[in-house]
């Protein structure tokens, strides 16, 4: 196992861990706007979205295959 695979592995490590605590504050996010629709939490909702969009861009090498 070569110096940049583990790197890689490490990367995409902090990547997943991040789109989960970003998952989470979704969930919360989600729950508030349940109890008190509002247009800064809707707001908060899409940014959050957006950032686990650009993390998922961020996972693995194009050359390993994904499953399905």
């Amino acid at each position: 196992m070569g110096f940049s695979e583990t790197s890689h592995n490490e990367a995409d490590l902090v990547t997943v861990r991040t789109i989960g605590r970003l998952a989470q504050l979704l969930i919360e996010l989600r729950a508030e706007y349940e109890r008190r629709p509002n247009d800064t939490t809707l707001s908060q909702i899409r940014h959050r979205i957006r950032e686990m969009s650009e993390l998922e861009q961020q996972l693995g090498s194009q050359d390993v295959p994904t499953a399905v």
